[in-house]
């Protein structure tokens, strides 16, 4: 739980300056790191434990990652991820799924269907390098992740999990 919550202070610092709130993503792309928000996601609908961390993004530290399976959370946490993006009106949304992650094309689909209802423009794909094509592409919009190997790597990072906790009145909203 420390290595997820505690950072050093210039780290802290340097991440907290690439930190966008959701006014930020009208009328841009928006990379979102699929599982890293939805879990995430998840863990605060779902009343598990989740902590603003040092460097001021919020992580749950249930390590799910290569054993996820949708829970009876996932369509509710689903609809909050896309419905406060829509709200926030980017160009752009691609999400990205971890391919190695069983039945992430089911999921996509969900996602996609989700996304057409919402008028939400963009697309939903599995790949089996995210954090690398959240680096890369990280120059050209604004990544939604609180993974801080990607977030270290990116010029602008946006903390959904955190504007769906503020929103909901569980922490103070971001300024």
């Amino acid at each position: 739980m420390l290595c997820r919550t505690v950072v050093a202070g210039e780290v802290a610092q340097r991440r907290m300056a690439k930190s966008v709130g959701l006014s930020a993503l009208a009328g841009k792309t928006v990379f979102v790191d699929g599982y890293n928000v939805l879990i995430t996601v998840e863990s605060l609908l779902g009343g598990f434990p989740v902590y603003l961390c040092d460097d001021g993004f919020l992580r749950d530290t249930r390590g799910l990652f290569s054993g996820y399976k949708s829970s009876p959370s996932t369509a509710a946490a689903l609809i909050e991820i896309l419905d406060i993006l829509a709200g926030a009106r980017p160009a752009l949304v691609v999400v990205l799924l971890d391919g190695q992650i069983s039945r992430s094309g089911e999921l996509a689909g969900q996602m996609r269907e989700q996304m057409g209802k919402l008028g939400l423009p963009g697309e939903v794909r599995a790949a089996r390098d995210v954090d690398h094509q959240l680096k890369v592409r990280g120059g050209q919009g604004i990544v939604a992740s609180s993974d801080g190997n990607v977030i270290d790597s990116i010029s602008q990072a946006i903390d959904l999990p955190a504007e769906i906790a503020a929103r909901r009145g569980i922490i103070p909203r971001r300024i």
